[in-house]
């Protein structure tokens, strides 16, 4: 019975190591499609900016449109109290 124990017990290893082995597999995969996007991007930008185009201003503009526009409105409010403030 013990053998028959360590056979399941082997099994079961291997099955988790193939397992684990997959999961390893995908994320790698994921990290070299996330590599070959941000070369993408770069490259968006950089044409972009060959154009003419302030990629300093477009990177704002790209986070702003993922904002809501509440959080957008509240944050320049402050912003403009703070400025007056300062007399800016």
């Amino acid at each position: 019975m013990e053998e028959n124990t360590e056979d399941q017990a082997a099994a079961n290893y291997r099955v988790t190591a193939g397992e684990l082995r997959q999961f390893i597999e995908r994320i790698e995969r994921l990290d070299a499609e996330k590599k070959d996007l941000a070369e993408q991007q770069k490259e968006v930008m950089a044409e972009a900016k060959a154009r003419g185009y302030d990629t300093k201003v477009m990177r704002k503009v790209i986070a702003l449109r993922k904002r809501d526009k509440d959080d957008i409105a509240e944050e320049e409010a402050v912003l403009e109290m703070y400025k007056e403030a300062l007399g800016m």
